[in-house]
């Protein structure tokens, strides 16, 4: 599904030295390594020269090349019969017809006798690793030598009747060689006479290398010529058929190493032509041949591709000129040619897909245009839908979409034009098979011939078109243009037709055509594309990349013709270009020009977006054909599917990681953004666009696939969702197997309740509306499945989307929340049918969780409605109750269906289920017997009990009467949360009571003490009430209720005694201290306690308002005795601190250098294959942050579940504890600073301390105290703050990251913080 297109060429004449005129060019060779081409003339001179190019200056005009000449001095009967350069000897070897092999060094200008030969030299040929020479003899003998002139062997090359012994010389040389060599240089083949009565007989012979030895044989056939080419793969030996004798145009047919035919072809011209040269070109892809005929010379080039070839160009030449080529020996697609006169033009072709914007292929196959709709139909070539046949091979084509008409322009091998208007491709069913003549256009000027055509219009033409050049002179209408000098131009045609265009048919004829406009050239052209939404615009791109935008002046716009466009050139000359219209993204974005050069290079905007692509298509979700992905095959046979959107943000070396098939994330991470090509060498081809969504591939051999990746599948899904065409989507989801909750997921599932109606009304289908409801689950397959795969719209955020569903709807549940939104638009939208019940069942079903109650309540109606009616006429619109009950059965679980029943009361039904689920009746009977003797209450209470919905069986059994109160009494004592209900229903005051004291005894059970004394006292138990309040340690709670209980002095005395010691073994001495004060009348305790909750300004407080001197005195040495106690602790804590920072920045200095190593090792370790790689980020994985290097078996990965835990076991049990060289060392290292800072109590107890001891006089020792403590809190929050500082930085500057500038800092904000609100001011 490819055409081979002309890129450029490029012809320069070569002035030849005789002045008589009759010498001519006969052979060639040429120096890859310096790209030089060296000719032999018929007047033995030796013309070197380097190849036209692009490159060569003033190579696009006819220009003279620049050429060393040099003779070589011969016999004078003696002449050059054939020339091949040696690249080991970086010489030409030169054979005569007297024998002579010359070696002649062009740079110093010496000529060599290397050997001679008798009968003289016929042919030379290098084997392909130049180590051996092959030579043919006129005596028609095989030599073989080193290029140290040693024979290997000499073998006859032709099988010679008994009674001749030797060949006589044969003047008649073809300048042709008779030997090519396979690839590898194993063997070799000649083409050998047979002597027999048919003198057209020949053989083709397979010679081993090594020995000389005679590999195999054909059959005797009618070779053409000499004229053999072994395929630089090896695969096939080429060979020409004279059919002459049958009346038949030769043939071209193709044999194996064994000598057998495999295959052949005929050339479909007339039976007097012949077929002179014949070549494969280096990867065997095409292969050429002169066929010369009566009036011209052409050249013809074929493409194999699934058993058939194809004639994919044909050049034509002067017959006078006698033209001959040769294909570059390393670039595929380059081909040289010469005439006899010095005429040398070099064509660069390029392969472009025959699969144009509308998914429709045209592929060239001589004069033939073989044309499939592949949107109709994927037929694999060489079959097709239909062809248009022309009066000559066709060069270039072009198609054209535009205005609802379909139009083609082939470029013809005469020069000729042809254009056809196509019928709309829905009128295509009635073309299939058929076969159009197609005539050539009429004008009234001259055209040249054509290259780069393409559609500026539906009447409007642009191409590249020369004059001026041999093989131009044999076109139509070029001496028309006498007045335009020779040279290249560029040309649009306006066209008109004289035959009215009837719908459903082609116009083949009638079509005229005008220049109307032409630019002289003086730079190559590359390539033209043109704009699809800019009538009369188009790309035109010069040789190097640079891109010129040509408008024509049948447009509105009347300004610069070629105006250069420096943003969209390229770096490198690209043969390819396709331009992708995005206009819709970014108003000022409306097209992207993407350029393939030769070396896989895919260029945009002046840079490379990937080195590494094979070929590359785009496609558009839309109708309006704007493109939204790249499509991108790279060389290792990967399929890329890149958003458009991406290239725009430049996101592509995130993603894609340039598209190479070694990616830094793990195989799954490469799998979601590329598909694996089943076969290699594969191209794409072309895509169908829009909610086709497919990519067409092509492989080596032919085969045409249609792949439909999960990108552009989902791209179209959501597409249709955004144009609300759902039942497009749907379909598309079922056909490419997609989960149905994209459906609803795409733009948020709330925003698909406004449109639920809609959907059912498009769909239309129950039983699609039945699966689409199976496969609804409670969550976002956006999200999670196809995170990857695409994109979302940005109507998820749009703020006009209602996130709320319709009234009633569940706003956190999905499932729920979209079923009640298709249950009711389908009983809103459809009609009333059994499958319309069925697919309700279904959404009740479905629901989450299973609405089973409602489902049996409308079966109920149904069987209801079944039991009561005599009109059968109603029965049609709703299925029966067992058909209904078997489905809501096969959706759910039986034994839930079951229990649904039975909740629901109704025993008939249950009944009716567990008969239908399969259930063992002796398992459900008794049961359903037992209750069906029970009054309807109880009966439904251990129905309840049994579904364990306790709260509707409390209110069953407390309906049932006071005679089951017991019951009522135990079902709450058993579910405890049934306590406040029974609170609810119970109005009698004892009864009550009951109640809250069982429920305080179930909270004292379950340790709940305040609200069990709270229960207790509601129904006034205040012996259990104080006992709960003395259990959490509420001593105002207990004494409170003790006054209530009105226990005696003696025994609130006592129980004071015993709150204080609990208190006091509580870690609660100031709360003990209150009782002792207040209840016990105990001074001294009181103090002590004070002294020991260290509460010094209330014990100062209490000591002198009873004037208790001694107490006085023993708070004061208590305070002094604290004081000094804190003092050395501030002392010891300053020390810590500057101990854990000096470590911990240690530490993060350790750490930041071994990741830098880390960083470095991986850096180099990137550029390992795969497989090192893995193991060497493997090795480091196992690292900790302080180890040399240690490596660990892969067996530690599968450590056993049980050390796990014990390892998570001692992690906690250790948590808080700094070891040094773990892990974790440097966080715990921070933590334990941070944790070590002045907590809110210490600091009361601080500030306490402090004013008691300016009480006590002792102003000293206060003084000292604060001024430790405030050094020690400055420098635990300056160590805090610059820890958390070298954290954040990846560099510790040691003069940066100073303690005393940290602890200056915070004791200039001193006075401002809240930290340190505990300090006196005047002990400042």
């Amino acid at each position: 599904m490819n055409n081979l297109k002309l890129s450029w060429e490029v012809s320069s004449t070569l002035q030849l030295q005789s002045e008589d005129g009759k010498e001519v060019l006969q052979l060639l060779a040429m120096d890859m390594e310096r790209n030089r081409l060296f000719f032999s003339s018929s007047a033995n001179f030796i013309y070197a020269t380097q190849i036209p190019s692009p490159q060569i200056e003033g190579a696009w005009s006819k220009t003279l090349l620049p050429v060393f000449v040099q003779l070589i001095d011969l016999e004078s009967e003696d002449f050059i019969t054939s020339l091949e350069y040696l690249m080991e000897k970086e010489a030409l070897i030169i054979g005569t017809s007297f024998g002579l092999l010359l070696l002649y060094n062009v740079d110093d200008n010496a000529t060599e006798i290397v050997g001679r030969v008798e009968g003289g030299v016929k042919c030379l040929s290098p084997s392909p690793d130049g180590d051996l020479l092959g030579i043919i003899t006129g005596f028609g003998q095989v030599l073989v030598m080193t290029l140290d002139w040693d024979v290997l062997y000499e073998i006859a090359l032709d099988d010679l009747p008994e009674d001749v012994h030797e060949s006589t010389f044969s003047s008649n040389y073809s300048f042709g060689s008779p030997i090519s060599w396979r690839g590898d240089g194993k063997f070799f083949v000649t083409l050998s006479k047979v002597h027999d009565p048919f003198p057209l007989s020949k053989k083709i012979k397979v010679w081993e290398r090594d020995s000389g030895t005679l590999h195999s044989v054909s059959e005797s056939k009618p070779f053409m010529g000499s004229v053999v080419d072994w395929m630089p793969s090896g695969a096939r030996i080429a060979a020409a058929y004279d059919r002459k004798e049958e009346k038949q145009c030769p043939s071209i047919a193709f044999f194996e190493r064994n000598g057998l035919e495999r295959s052949s072809f005929s050339i479909n011209e007339g039976t007097d032509v012949t077929i002179e040269i014949l070549k494969f070109n280096c990867n065997s892809e095409l292969l050429a041949a002169v066929v010369r005929g009566e009036t011209f010379d052409t050249i013809k080039i074929w493409f194999f591709s699934n058993y058939y070839w194809y004639l994919k160009q044909e050049i034509r030449y002067l017959k006078q000129d006698t033209v001959k080529f040769m294909w570059d020996p390393t670039k595929p697609l380059q081909l040289i040619c010469w005439t006899f006169h010095g005429q040398i033009t070099t064509y660069k072709f390029f392969w472009v897909t025959a699969v144009m914007d509308n998914s429709t292929a045209f592929v060239i196959d001589g004069s033939k245009i073989l044309i499939t709709p592949l949107s109709l139909s994927l037929m694999p070539p060489p079959m097709y839908f239909f062809n248009l046949e022309f009066p000559a091979a066709v060069r270039d084509m072009a198609v054209c979409s535009k205005v609802s008409k379909n139009h083609l322009a082939a470029s013809l091998s005469d020069g000729s034009l042809c254009i056809v208007e196509l019928p709309l491709l829905e009128q295509w069913d009635e073309l299939e098979g058929k076969e159009f003549k197609v005539e050539v256009l009429s004008s009234d000027t001259g055209f040249g011939s054509f290259i780069h055509l393409v559609w500026l219009d539906s009447h409007v033409l642009l191409s590249v078109s020369h004059f001026g050049f041999g093989h131009s002179n044999c076109t139509k209408g070029t001496d028309c243009n006498k007045d335009w000098p020779a040279g290249y131009y560029l040309l649009e045609f306006e066209l008109t037709c004289s035959e009215n265009h009837i719908p459903g048919s082609m116009t083949c004829s009638g079509w005229h055509g005008n220049v109307s406009n032409q630019i002289y050239l003086e730079r190559i052209v590359i390539g033209i594309a043109p704009k699809p939404f800019n009538r009369y615009s188009a790309f035109v791109q010069f040789d190097g990349g640079k891109v010129f935008e040509y408008t024509s002046k049948l447009g509105a716009n009347k300004g610069v013709i070629l105006q250069r466009c420096d943003d969209m050139g390229f770096l490198a000359s690209c043969p390819l270009m396709v331009i992708a219209p995005i206009g819709g993204y970014d108003e000022q974005e409306k097209d992207l020009l993407f350029g393939l050069d030769d070396n896989g290079r895919l260029h945009l905007k002046g840079m490379i977006i990937s080195n590494n692509c094979g070929s590359f298509s785009v496609y558009s979700n839309s109708a309006g054909k704007r493109m939204t992905h790249l499509v991108l095959v790279s060389k290792q046979d990967l399929l890329f599917i890149v958003d458009i959107d991406d290239i725009l943000h430049g996101q592509l070396e995130e993603k894609y990681e340039n598209f190479l098939p070694v990616m830094k994330k793990g195989k799954g991470e490469n799998e979601k953004n590329c598909i694996n090509i089943w076969e290699k060498g594969a191209q794409v081809v072309g895509v169908l666009h829009e909610d086709e969504s497919a990519v067409i591939i092509q492989t080596t051999r032919g085969n045409l696939e249609c792949v439909y990746p999960r990108k552009l599948v989902l791209t179209s899904i959501v597409n249709a969702l955004v144009q609300k065409r759902f039942r497009d989507a749907l379909f598309m989801v079922r056909r490419h197997r997609i989960d149905f909750n994209v459906i609803v997921d795409h733009c948020g599932w709330q925003a698909f309740l406004q449109s639920a109606a809609e959907f059912v009304k498009q769909v239309n289908n129950l039983s699609y509306i039945t699966e689409f409801v199976c496969a609804m689950k409670n969550e976002d397959v956006m999200e999670i499945l196809y995170k990857n795969c695409m994109s979302l719209p940005c109507i998820k955020e749009d703020k006009s989307v209602v996130r709320g569903g319709p009234k009633g709807l569940d706003g956190n549940n999905k499932v729920s929340s979209v079923l009640m939104a298709i249950r009711k638009a389908l009983e809103e939208q459809i009609e009333e049918s059994p499958a319309r019940e069925l697919c309700i069942l279904t959404t009740l079903a479905r629901n989450d969780p299973p609405a089973l109650e409602e489902a049996l309540g409308r079966i109920k109606v149904i069987r209801d409605r079944e039991l009561s009616e005599t009109d059968d006429t109603l029965r049609v619109y709703y299925p029966s109750a067992e058909e209904s009950l078997k489905h809501l059965l096969w959706l759910s679980d039986s034994d839930a269906v079951f229990e649904a029943a039975l909740g629901l009361y109704d025993l008939n039904l249950a009944a009716i289920v567990a008969l239908n689920s399969q259930k063992d009746p002796k398992e459900f009977l008794p049961f359903l017997q037992e209750l069906e003797c029970m009054p309807t209450v109880l009966m439904q209470y251990n129905i309840d009990l049994k579904l364990q919905r306790y709260e509707r069986a409390l209110r069953h059994i407390m309906s049932a009467g006071a005679a089951y109160y017991e019951d009522s009494m135990n079902l709450m004592k058993n579910n405890p949360t049934l306590f406040p209900l029974g609170l609810q229903l119970i109005g009698d005051p004892h009864m009550r009571r009951q109640v809250l004291e069982a429920w305080g005894d179930h909270l004292n059970s379950t340790k709940c003490f305040e609200d069990a004394a709270t229960a207790y006292l509601r129904c006034f138990c205040l012996e259990k009430a104080l006992k709960a309040y003395r259990a959490c340690g509420n001593w105002k709670g207990v004494l409170t209720v003790a006054g209530l209980i009105k226990l005696g002095k003696d025994e609130i005395l006592q129980l004071a005694h015993e709150l204080c010691e609990e208190l006091q073994a509580l870690g609660k001495p100031g709360d003990a201290a209150k009782i002792a004060l207040e209840y016990c009348s105990d001074l001294n305790n009181t103090i002590s306690l004070l002294v020991c909750a260290r509460d010094w300004e209330e014990a100062l407080r209490i000591s002198f308002l009873h004037r208790r001197d001694d107490l006085i005195s023993e708070v004061k040495n208590a305070s002094l005795e604290c004081a000094s106690i804190l003092i050395c602790e501030y002392d010891e804590g300053l020390e810590k601190v500057g101990k854990y920072l000096t470590r911990y920045l240690a530490v993060r200095q350790r750490r930041l250098l071994l990741a830098a190593k880390i960083q470095s090792d991986e850096r180099s370790v990137s550029e390992l294959d795969d497989e090192i790689a893995s193991q060497a980020s493997s090795s480091f994985s196992g690292m900790s942050a302080y180890t040399t290097g240690t490596r660990r078996s892969s067996t530690a990965s599968f450590s056993s579940s049980i050390s796990t835990k014990g390892r998570e076991y001692r992690r906690q049990r250790n948590k808080g504890k700094i070891r040094a060289g773990s892990p974790d060392e440097e966080m715990a290292l921070l933590e334990h600073i941070k944790g070590m800072s002045l907590a809110d109590g210490a600091k009361h107890e601080l500030k306490s301390l402090l004013i008691s001891l300016l009480m006590l006089g002792e102003e000293d020792t206060a003084r000292k105290l604060q001024h430790v403590g405030l050094n020690f809190q400055l420098s635990q929050i300056a160590a805090a703050k610059l820890a958390e500082d070298a954290m954040s930085s990846d560099k510790i500057d040691e003069s940066a990251f100073s303690l005393e500038n940290y602890i200056q800092k915070e004791r200039e904000e001193l006075h401002n913080s809240e930290a340190f609100s505990w300090l006196s001011k005047t002990l400042l």
